[in-house]
C-alpha cells in the first residue's frame, strides 16, 4: 500500500443529500434563531418600558418634595441600591452638583422631556465610572435641575441570558430538526423509490399498474391521482392501438387477398381484353376499399391527436342542418327514401364548422344506407333547456341494445350491415369529432335508430 497522504471521503446516506433534509434542517435552525430574537426583543421592550415608567414616577415623586426633603430622598435612593444601578443628581442653575452620584449633567439630556438614553459619569467611594443610562431631567421651582437615571446593563444581562439559553437549546433543536428532516426525507425517498420501481414495471409492459393513494390529501396523492388518470388513458390508447392494428390487418387482408386471387385468375383464365379489363376493374374496386379504410383511419387520428381548436367559431346550426339535408336529399330520393328536415332558428354552437358538418353528414349517410326503400329519415334541430340537439332518426333495422357500445368501435359491423358497403368507421369518426368539441353523442334503440348530438346552449 502507498504511504502517500490521501483524502478520505465518507459517502453520506442518500437521504442526507436530499433537498427535503437540507431545507428542513435549515428551516428549523432559522426558526429557532428568529424565535430567540423575538423573545429577546419582546423582553427587552418590556423591561425598557418598566424601567422608563419607574424612572418617570420616581422623578415626579422627588420633584414633588420640599427642597430639604429632596436631598434625603436622593440619599435614600442611592443607599438602597446594592446592585449599584441607580443614579441621581441635583444640580444648581449654574450646573454645579448639589447632591447625588452623578458627576455632572449628562451631555445632550433635555430638561423636562421624556426618558432618554445618554452617557453619564458616576462617582462614589469606588471611583469614577462612565456608563450608558436611561435618564430624565426635571427643572424644579427653585431653578435647580433634578436628574434621575438608571444603568441599562439589565438589558445586556438579558441578552446574555438569551444567548446562553440559545447555546444550550440550539444543539437540541438542531438535533431535532435533523431527526425530523431525516424522517421526512426517508419517507419521500421511499415513495420515490417505489414510484421508480412502479414506472419500470409499467415501461416493461404492465400497463395495469397504478400508483397507490393513501387517501390523506397529501401532495403525493394529488400527483398519484393525476398520474393514474394519465395511465388509464395510456392503457386505453395502447389497447385501442393494438386492437386497431389487428382490425386493420384483418380488414385489409380480405380485400387485398381478394385482389391477389382475382389478378392471378385473370392472368391465368382471361381469354380476351374485355375479360382482363373486368378483372382489373374488380381489383381496382377492392383497392379503393382498402384506401378508403386507410383514409378514414388517418382522418380519425388527425381529429383525435393533431387538430386543435384554432378553427372554432360560432356556427349557425340551422343553416348547417339545412345544408346537410340539401346534400343528401338527392341521394335519399334515388334510394326511394324520404328525407325530412326541420330546424329551429337562432341556434349556434362553438365548433369547427367543417368537422361538425362531417359528423352530421356521417349520421345522415348511415341512416340513408340502412333505411330500406319506402322508409323515412328525419333530420331535425331541437332545443331543450340547456342544449341544442341535432337528431337523426330513421326507420331502418336499428341497433340492438347489446351493440350500442360496440358500434362506436373502429371496424365494428353488425350482422345487419354485413351486406352494406362500408368500412365500419363512420360512427368512430363521428365520436372523435364530438369528443373534440366536448359535445355529447347518444344512440337510442327501438324501431329504427335515433342518433343525437347535443351541444350546450351558448349564452348571449
Amino acid at each position: 500500500m502507498s504511504d502517500a497522504p490521501g483524502l478520505f471521503f465518507v459517502k453520506l446516506p442518500d437521504f442526507v443529500r436530499t433537498t427535503t433534509f437540507r431545507w428542513t434542517s435549515i428551516a428549523f435552525a432559522v426558526c429557532i434563531l428568529l424565535f430567540s430574537a423575538f423573545v429577546y426583543w419582546e423582553a427587552a421592550s418590556y423591561l425598557l418600558a418598566r424601567m422608563d415608567a419607574a424612572i418617570t414616577e420616581e422623578s415626579l415623586a422627588v420633584a414633588a418634595d420640599t427642597p430639604d426633603r429632596q436631598l434625603n430622598a436622593i440619599e435614600d435612593r442611592l443607599s438602597e441600591d446594592p446592585r449599584r444601578i441607580k443614579l441621581a443628581g441635583l444640580f444648581g442653575a449654574d450646573g454645579h452638583r448639589i447632591a447625588g452620584n452623578l458627576e455632572s449633567m449628562p451631555p445632550g439630556l433635555m430638561v423636562d422631556a421624556t426618558v432618554e438614553n445618554v452617557l453619564a459619569v458616576r462617582v462614589d467611594q469606588r471611583g469614577r465610572e462612565m456608563m450608558t443610562v436611561r435618564a430624565i431631567a426635571r427643572r424644579l421651582p427653585n431653578g435647580n435641575v433634578l436628574v434621575i437615571a438608571r444603568h441599562n446593563g439589565e438589558l445586556g444581562e438579558l441578552a446574555e441570558v438569551v444567548a446562553r439559553a440559545l447555546l444550550v437549546a440550539l444543539p437540541f433543536a438542531l438535533g431535532l430538526s435533523l431527526a425530523i428532516g431525516a424522517i421526512l426525507s426517508v419517507r419521500v425517498q421511499r415513495r420515490v423509490t417505489d414510484l421508480n420501481a412502479l414506472v419500470r414495471r409499467i415501461i416493461s409492459g404492465n400497463l395495469r399498474e397504478r400508483i397507490p393513494v393513501s387517501g390523506l390529501d397529501h401532495p403525493f396523492d394529488k400527483l398519484a391521482v393525476i398520474a393514474n388518470g394519465m395511465l388509464d388513458e395510456i392503457e386505453v390508447l395502447v389497447t385501442e392501438m393494438a386492437g386497431v392494428g389487428n382490425e386493420i390487418a384483418h380488414d385489409l387482408r380480405t380485400p387485398l387477398t381478394r385482389v391477389r386471387i382475382g389478378l392471378e385468375r385473370g392472368r391465368a383464365n382471361a381469354k380476351t381484353l374485355e375479360e382482363l379489363q373486368s378483372v382489373t376493374d374488380r381489383a381496382v374496386g377492392a383497392l379503393d376499399q382498402s384506401l378508403t379504410i386507410i383514409t378514414a383511419l388517418l382522418r380519425i387520428t388527425e381529429i383525435e391527436n393533431s387538430r386543435g381548436k384554432a378553427h372554432f367559431g360560432d356556427v349557425a346550426l340551422a343553416d348547417l342542418v339545412r345544408e346537410v339535408g340539401d346534400f343528401y336529399d338527392p341521394i335519399a330520393e334515388d334510394k326511394h327514401v324520404t328525407l325530412r328536415v326541420a330546424s329551429a332558428d337562432n341556434a349556434t354552437a362553438r365548433c369547427d364548422r367543417d368537422l361538425f358538418f362531417e359528423a352530421v353528414a356521417n349520421l345522415v349517410d348511415n341512416a340513408v344506407k340502412f333505411t330500406p326503400a319506402g322508409g323515412c329519415i328525419k333530420l331535425s334541430l331541437v332545443r331543450s333547456e340547456n342544449e341544442n340537439i341535432i337528431r337523426v332518426s330513421d326507420t331502418g333495422p336499428g341497433i340492438g341494445k347489446d351493440e350500442l357500445d360496440a358500434v362506436m368501435r373502429r371496424f365494428y359491423r353488425s350482422d345487419k350491415s354485413r351486406n352494406t358497403r362500408g368500412a365500419g368507421l363512420g360512427l368512430s369518426l363521428v365520436s372523435a369529432i364530438v369528443k373534440l368539441h366536448g359535445f355529447r353523442l347518444t344512440l337510442n334503440t327501438g324501431a329504427g335508430c335515433v342518433a343525437e348530438i347535443a351541444c350546450p346552449v351558448r349564452s348571449n
